[in-house]
């Protein structure tokens, strides 16, 4: 197996400048002949370098706006001739084909400029082809040629040309042909991502996800699983495009618990006033609206303060101190919220181990997107939950109609359940969660456990009754039997959310009308496993 290769000639071509002239110099200082084209070999000139056009090797002039240029067997010989190969090299000599020893190519912005709205027209001018089509060839002849697609790899090139007097290993050049067609990869998927959306294909034939590596992680869940951070490039506001300010790396369980918080408070927006999310295990444990961030956090606290130890806090406006003074109260893993003024900043300098991140603002929880989740033999599709109910949209099927201030804690309560593991159930009181049941088997069940944390957290705070009593219960689900609906009257609740669209649904309205409830059906459900 050949290993150590020198580099004679270099063609470069890129889309991103960053850091060609420095390159271009280093290669240069090291007897490197530099091939180029367009703008890259006009960029290089101008930096005093000397370089051979393309078109001169080729003998063919770039034609068609550019999208003719690299391909032709004078570049795609020079890249995949295999040097150890007599009918190569004698291939090679018959037609004056010259070795290409490094290729360094990155490709046209076709990922900022879907990012930037750009029309179809020049979405379609900003696919690559000559491109993709020389990494892949020199990626795949990485026994004899190096290839570099990203600027970052630039010094490590550097580095190893000086390490090795001028060569590269046949263990680098691996390593960056997998960058390679990592990147390709990453590109077609884009593309297709693109046309799927634009031509309005919900179920294209076959489905490419790409991401860039955001971080290493120490493990996953547990630690016998390893673990990374990809990040895809959409820049949604969250923990992926989020600046941490301190405290340790995040694990695989914060940035998933992060998430889960951050897109729970997004369900409401800053227009509507302070709201707090506390999140445990991705589910949950305690939201609240208030007159402030910090009357905000503690309602969400009392909902469950047992299970907020350890938690992830989300906000829906930027931290102040006096919130950040009663977060700190108690052991918090991660604060994450759009903005952060100095002295909430300087309230966590004194907790090194909490992480707090900023985001530029709130994601749209109603906005397109995909969420997919890996099965054996393949993984599921699905868009993202984006359903949203308004008051409008509510069907009262009790005899009873809801109050006004019934409405809005229903309200408040379906959003909340929206982001609450199946079978979920949320009791709401004065916009404030007093009891969340999550994950169970069984409806019933999770209505007795939010009922049960509520009775909890009375004794804590010394309440003389059940917060649950007087509040509202929203299910994500319908409810296929009476019985749910009968515990959450019994824990005292007096009004009903739910989707409807259980075969006994008219057992279930008798049964809220015996007892006195208000119920309003949604029509949508929101189950979540």
């Amino acid at each position: 197996m050949t290993n150590l290769v020198p580099i004679g000639r270099a063609l470069i071509s890129v889309s991103d400048k960053t850091g060609l002239v420095e390159l271009g110099r280093a290669l240069a200082a090291k007897g490197v002949e530099l091939i180029s084209t367009g703008g890259t070999a006009a960029a290089l000139r101008a930096a005093g370098l000397a370089v051979r056009d393309v078109a001169e090797v080729t003998g063919f002039p770039e034609m068609m706006d550019g999208r003719v240029k690299t391909l032709h067997p004078m570049v795609h010989g020079g890249l995949l001739a295999l040097r150890d190969d007599d009918e190569h090299l004698v291939a090679m000599a018959a037609h004056g084909i010259e070795p290409i020893d490094l290729l360094i190519v990155n490709l046209y912005p076709f990922e900022a400029t879907v990012a930037k709205g750009a029309s179809y027209d020049e979405c379609i001018e900003n696919i690559d082809i000559g491109g993709p089509a020389m990494i892949r060839a020199a990626a795949k002849n990485h026994r004899f040629v190096a290839v570099v697609t990203d600027p970052q790899d630039y010094q490590p090139l550097l580095d190893q040309m000086t390490a090795q007097g001028g060569a590269t290993s046949y263990a680098f050049r691996q390593k960056l042909a997998l960058t390679a067609y990592s990147r390709t990869a990453a590109y077609d998927a884009a593309v297709s991502t693109w046309m799927a959306k634009t031509l309005e294909v919900a179920q294209p034939r076959r489905r490419a996800f790409a991401g860039t590596l955001a971080q290493g992680l120490r493990y996953g869940e547990n630690p016998h699983q390893s673990a990374a951070f990809y990040v895809d490039g959409s820049n949604r506001p969250g923990v992926a495009s989020a600046r941490q300010w301190q405290g340790k790396e995040l694990s695989y369980n914060n940035i998933n618990d992060t998430d889960a918080a951050f897109e729970l408070v997004a369900e409401f927006p800053a227009s509507e006033g302070p709201a707090v999310a506390i999140i445990k295990h991705a589910n949950p444990c305690g939201v609240a609206r208030g007159a402030t961030l910090a009357e905000a956090y503690g309602r969400a606290y009392d909902c469950d303060r047992t299970s907020a130890f350890g938690g992830i806090v989300a906000l829906n406006q930027p931290l102040d101190a006096a919130t950040a003074e009663e977060i700190a109260g108690i052991f918090t893993e991660v604060v994450i919220a759009p903005g952060a003024d100095e002295g909430a900043k300087a309230v966590f300098a004194a907790k090194k181990n909490l992480r707090l991140l900023t985001t530029s603002g709130l994601p749209d929880p109603y906005a397109a997107g995909f969420a997919f989740k890996q099965v054996s033999g393949g993984f599921l599709v699905q868009d993202r939950d984006a359903g949203r109910i308004t008051a409008a949209d509510l069907k009262v099927v009790t005899k009873r109609k809801p109050t006004e201030a019934e409405i809005a804690d229903m309200l408040f309560a379906w959003r909340v359940a929206k982001h609450v593991k199946s079978n979920a159930i949320v009791y709401v009181k004065g916009g404030a969660t007093v009891g969340i049941g999550a994950g169970q088997m069984s409806r019933v069940d999770s209505t007795r456990i939010a009922a049960r944390k509520a009775e909890d957290m009375a004794e804590v705070l010394g309440l003389t009754d059940a917060p649950t009593i007087g509040s509202v219960v929203a299910s994500d689900a319908f409810f296929p039997f009476p019985d749910g609906l009968l515990t959450a009257a019994e824990a005292g609740a007096t009004a009903v959310i739910q989707p409807g669209g259980s075969m006994r649904d008219d057992e279930v309205i008798a049964a809220a009308d015996a007892a006195g409830l208000a119920m309003v059906f949604t029509g949508q459900r929101h189950f979540r496993h």
